[in-house]
């Protein structure tokens, strides 16, 4: 067992990806249930309220759309009021996974956040919305630790026609995405249901409150999803962390081992298998199972960033460089990789190439707090006259 492992739990900024198409679930995801492990949820769980619009975002569509005869005014304006920040001056924040309303009252949220938002808003104005699961190249983020892999979707308003001009979507004039990222990594788009959102939200909410150290609502809300859509894998794998967590292991080994046998080779069910069986002692099996899983990932998430981290606490920043580097090649939008890539550029005396890589953190930081904390380290930067 020379590879280390860390836990993994689906965090949809937008949506999770699975490792290959799902299956149809068979096992009724009740039986996985331990609802007598757990305390009653501290706040009641529901979805119902996602959607929901309030006064203040009525009185913002009343000031800025006139009703006519056909949707295509209001659906231009609408796509237009997201991205001009003259009208909603929205940030990217993935701190916190916000419904409709509160979304709106911030002006800031995460990729579903801000999809939920503009869903609800699209429906007040009586236009009708399509979601799409947008699957590109795999990224992944940490929280604390665990490591989240990250999915993606977007929403389509008005008609969804089909066409074979553009990856991003049928009807791709009238997509609203918050993802920026190179349209040639777009393998393709999908239209899911309503219900697949609403697990994607409840199970984001489920992934932040276990990253906060709140195991016992955090199982409710990822109960909750897989209820709202028993085909969505991602809650399945949260669940299990989760159990594992509070200390359920043969649960936790249960809803693996459920995911497991819809697709033999999700590399998260895999990795968290491993550790599972690891911790209890029994090896073999859990050789077996890594075995399966360096298959069809050699390397598991920051494999090339951790071996980098160690490198520049040994010192050797020029190994650092290049360990940073190549783990770019693979999550080339990560903020934490081009963090300590111009860490390592600045301890080597490239100023200039730290502030390059500076500046793509605080670009790609998901979050207000990580691009305040990177910017105000680029300015400090700036003021070194080697930069100049």
């Amino acid at each position: 067992m020379n590879r280390p492992y860390r836990f993994v739990a689906i965090f949809a900024l937008v949506a999770m990806l699975s490792a290959c198409a799902t299956k149809p679930i068979v096992q009724s995801p009740t039986t996985l249930f331990a609802d007598d492990k757990f305390l009653p949820p501290e706040t009641p769980v529901s979805s119902a309220d996602v959607f929901a619009v309030d006064d203040a975002m009525r009185a913002f569509l009343r000031a800025n759309f006139v009703k006519s005869p056909t949707d295509t005014g209001a659906r231009e304006t609408l796509v237009e009021s997201v991205f001009n920040k003259g009208l909603l001056r929205l940030d990217y924040d993935a701190a916190v996974t916000r419904n409709a309303r509160d979304t709106f009252a911030v002006r800031a949220g995460n990729c579903l956040s801000l999809t939920i938002m503009a869903a609800a808003l699209a429906r007040e104005l009586g236009l009708t919305v399509f979601f799409q699961r947008v699957a590109s190249q795999q990224a992944w983020s940490r929280r604390d630790d665990l490591d989240l892999t990250i999915g993606h979707v977007n929403l389509v308003v008005g008609e969804r026609i089909p066409t074979g001009r553009s990856r991003l979507g049928q009807n791709a004039l009238y997509t609203i995405d918050f993802m920026r990222f190179d349209e040639k990594h777009v393998l393709r788009t999908e239209l899911i249901g309503e219900n697949t959102i609403l697990a994607m939200y409840l199970n984001n909410r489920a992934v932040e409150l276990l990253a906060d150290g709140n195991a016992n609502q955090s199982y409710w809300l990822a109960r909750e999803a897989i209820i709202k859509d028993p085909q969505f894998i991602a809650p399945y794998i949260t669940l299990g962390v989760i159990y594992r967590r509070h200390g359920n292991l043969s649960q936790a080994e249960a809803v693996l081992d459920h995911v497991l046998r819809q697709e033999p080779m999700n590399t998260n069910a895999l990795s968290n298998l491993v550790i599972l069986l690891v911790e209890q002692g029994r090896l073999p099996e859990a050789e077996q199972r890594r075995l399966t899983l360096a298959r069809v990932q050699p390397y598991p998430p920051f494999h090339y960033f951790d071996l980098g981290r160690t490198a520049m606490r040994s010192g050797n920043y020029a190994s650092a460089r290049d360990l940073f580097a190549r783990e770019l090649q693979l999550s080339a939008n990560n903020h934490e990789v081009h963090f300590w890539l111009a860490s390592a550029y600045y301890k080597m005396g490239e100023l200039g190439n730290a502030k390059k890589h500076l500046d793509m953190a605080v670009e790609f930081s998901p979050t207000r707090k990580g691009r305040d904390l990177y910017a105000a380290k680029l300015d400090s930067l700036r003021l070194d006259p080697a930069v100049h």
